[in-house]
């Protein structure tokens, strides 16, 4: 499978569909694609998956759910502290799920993708 190293098709689907608004996960991959070092990919259940060099920071089923994967202390503090919820398939592991309803749930979803990546380096 080939990475896509900047922007992935779905993001490019604005420059053929002017005037058209852009979808929650087209604009969260559009900046986290935009960042140093990071690939975009199919994920294995669908999606788009996101890695900085061979560890995935995460990944966005549709325009409604991302999963991101961090130390169990740190998911426990973002699950006690609201920004996120145990993960919705493995609730008992180090993956957080953050739901997006809203442009606020937006930011905080780029806010904890930034957060790996730093994380990361």
């Amino acid at each position: 499978m080939r990475a896509c190293r900047r922007r992935p098709s779905v993001v490019r689907m604005h420059d053929t569909l002017r005037g058209r608004a852009l979808r929650p996960a087209e604009r969260i991959a559009d900046e986290v694609a935009g960042w140093p070092d990071v690939t975009v990919h199919p994920h294995r259940f669908g999606g788009l998956e996101f890695r900085r060099g061979r560890m995935e920071l995460g990944h966005l089923h549709g325009d409604h759910l991302a999963d991101l994967p961090f130390p169990r202390r740190i998911r426990d503090e973002l699950v006690a502290a609201g920004q996120a919820e145990p993960h919705h398939v493995l609730p008992d592991s180090g993956w957080i799920t953050r739901r997006i309803r809203t442009a606020e749930d937006e930011i905080e979803v780029l806010a904890l993708f930034r957060r790996n990546y730093e994380r990361r380096a």
